[in-house]
């Protein structure tokens, strides 16, 4: 299988790196690839008991012998970027194997401040950004003003794109937002900065990962986010600006779409959603709290608080459809311990129809209340379990009734933080 895709099937936060790193132990790996988003993302990834976050580099920097490519549809800052290499080699990671692409555009101070200052704007209606600058960057990426990482090695290049960027950017910020305007020499300045030690990460990743394929060698593809937040296939306008469901990661790494072998999406036991937007199943009342507690559900990057909820069918078989999924990987059936009977939404109800796939409208789905089937509970601590034989019957049940309404195998099952505690459910 030399090149796979895993991919968040929810709204983010689904354990993502703990896949990654799960197969790495599994699969001789020689790449891990990000291929869109930015340090708005966020993996947790525990490893001999102790605790490590990415959010610009791919999860699988923590993989001997891995070479970790951020590629051309990743909004990269420098900034960020530095300060979560400096925070790895602190802690004795060795991070020498980490390519970035020139053609990967960068996020600079401006994109966050108009960020930051836009979603103020906005009250009420508010998207519920990071405040990271990711939405700005990439939106200066299709209006043709945005600068890339190849762009930083000419200065007078730089200079010319910063000042046609800011150009606009500042007659908004003056004249709608009544802020300073930010002078193009400070930001130049700052970018040149980072020029020395970014440059012998450079290289044209696209060629680089196509001739790893050719040769035959292993290429995961990490996805950040997650598929109902992806800008045209999500909960739009409560998305993300970038495409991270598998279609997106063939032009966020430049390889074709007949070279990916096997998608994995990775789904929670239950639901969880950062920032604004609809949510079907979001409970309010004592289990959300207890799911909330329970899972330490509080984002990598953001630090926010998650909602939460029971898990969610119809989402997970359009996760399915428009990923074209071959595998799930299911985490967190341990937080589900502590429960005697476990809903799990089926359906949805609108306007006194019963829907079995995702509406069509916004409208819909703002509109649209869970049909719930119930399934009884363990009661007890699976986390020590290492087969799918040592579950308890319940909560075997519970997985084969996801697997079934869900539309696509699980692969695995997470029980627990650690590389140790997952199950394989059917071979990889």
């Amino acid at each position: 299988m030399p090149a796979i895709v895993i991919l968040g099937a929810q709204w983010g936060d689904e354990g993502k790196g703990k896949a990654t790193d799960q197969l790495a132990t599994t699969e001789t790996i020689d790449y891990v690839v990000r291929t869109s988003g930015g340090h708005n993302a966020g993996h947790t990834i525990v490893v001999n008991g102790e605790k490590f976050a990415t959010h610009l580099l791919p999860s699988g920097i923590l993989t001997p012998g891995a070479t970790s490519v951020i590629a051309n549809g990743v909004v990269v800052s420098p900034e960020a970027l530095f300060r979560e290499l400096d925070s790895l080699i602190e802690r004795g990671v060795d991070v020498a194997n980490l390519v970035v692409s020139a053609n990967a555009h960068v996020i600079a101070s401006y994109h966050s401040t108009i960020d930051k200052v836009t979603e103020r704007f906005l009250g009420k209606n508010q998207i519920g950004t990071t405040g990271r600058g990711i939405g700005p960057a990439y939106a200066d990426k299709i209006n043709r003003v945005g600068v890339r990482i190849a762009d930083l090695f000419d200065e007078g290049i730089l200079r010319q794109k910063v000042e046609a960027a800011l150009d606009v950017r500042n007659h908004l910020l003056t004249k709608v937002y009544n802020r300073r305007a930010i002078e193009a020499d400070a930001v130049v300045e700052e970018l040149l900065s980072y020029v020395d030690r970014l440059r012998p990460m450079v290289a044209d990743t696209s060629l680089l990962l196509n001739d790893a394929l050719d040769r035959g060698e292993t290429v995961l593809f990490e996805g950040a986010q997650a598929t109902m937040l992806d800008v045209d296939h999500g909960t739009y306008p409560f998305v993300t600006s970038s495409n991270p469901v598998a279609g997106g990661v063939c032009v966020g790494a430049g390889v074709g779409p007949t070279r990916i072998d096997r998608v994995i999406g990775v789904i929670k036991a239950y639901t969880t959603r950062v920032g604004s937007g609809p949510f079907p199943t979001e409970l309010f009342d004592e289990d959300g709290i207890n799911l909330q507690k329970i899972g330490g559900e509080i984002g990598v990057s953001t630090g926010r608080t998650r909602r939460c909820g029971w898990y969610d069918a119809v989402v997970a078989r359009y996760s399915s459809r428009v990923n074209g999924l071959t595998d799930y990987f299911l985490t967190k059936l341990d937080v589900l311990d502590h429960w005697d009977r476990i809903p799990v939404c089926v359906a949805y109800e609108i306007d006194g129809q019963r829907v079995e796939e995702m509406p069509m409208t916004q409208t819909e789905f703002h509109h649209a209340k869970p049909v719930y089937e119930f399934f009884d509970g363990w009661r007890t601590d699976i986390s020590g379990c290492r087969s799918f034989d040592d579950l308890p019957k319940n909560a075997q049940t519970y997985v084969q009734a996801l697997e079934q309404m869900s539309g696509t195998r699980i692969w695995g099952v997470g029980v627990g933080p650690g590389r140790e505690q997952t199950i394989e459910v059917h071979p990889a």
